[in-house]
């Protein structure tokens, strides 16, 4: 039993379906109810009705029973949570022992130099894109912010063993640009 936490348009329950099968079960889980609509038409759109549930609610303080969950993906949702050391410890409850918690979120570029010009590139052009495609530029420049103030990879970590995790290890995808986020609960 997977839960799918920030599950916004539901993509990435699609790829977890696919992976286990008739027999798995994932849980779409999102604060925000038009997300998480928007998450259910798309997978019902694509035929993915069976062994998926639909619950409205605040990652800080997760409704399920304690040691429910086989693992937890949260993508490119943390670092949208007011209090993510509170939504790590809830998440903790809730995975059986011997599972893991999947985090993959934008985070901050390793390489020297890049970084200045991938900041740059953030806070100049997404703003103005949002504004000339989706005609929302207030919408991309708080993506934008939010992925300035997110914890770096080192500083997740510790976020992450704080909350009761073990082995937790990351990996920076296009030179930082993304990490995904791995830790145990054992």
């Amino acid at each position: 039993h997977v839960l799918d936490l920030a599950c916004g348009t539901g993509d990435i329950t699609k790829l977890v379906y696919e992976k286990l099968g008739k027999h798995g079960h994932v849980t779409l889980c999102d604060i925000n109810e038009t997300m998480l609509n928007h998450g259910r038409d798309n997978l019902i759109n694509k035929g993915i009705i069976k062994n998926i549930d639909y619950i409205r609610a605040n990652a800080e303080s997760l409704p399920f029973k304690d040691n429910s969950f086989d693992c937890v993906i949260i993508a490119f949702g943390l670092r949208n949570i007011t209090n993510k050391n509170a939504a790590l410890k809830s998440i903790y409850k809730k995975l059986k022992y011997g599972t893991q918690l999947v985090i993959l979120e934008f985070s901050k570029v390793t390489i020297p130099f890049i970084d200045k010009l991938y900041l740059k590139y953030l806070f100049k052009f997404i703003p103005k894109l949002g504004k000339a495609v989706a005609k929302d530029e207030d919408s991309y420049r708080y993506l934008v912010e939010s992925i300035r103030v997110h914890p770096d990879q080192k500083l997740l970590a510790s976020m992450i063993e704080e909350a009761g995790f073990k082995n937790i290890k990351f990996h920076n995808l296009s030179a930082g640009i993304v990490a995904v986020h791995r830790g145990y609960k054992i």
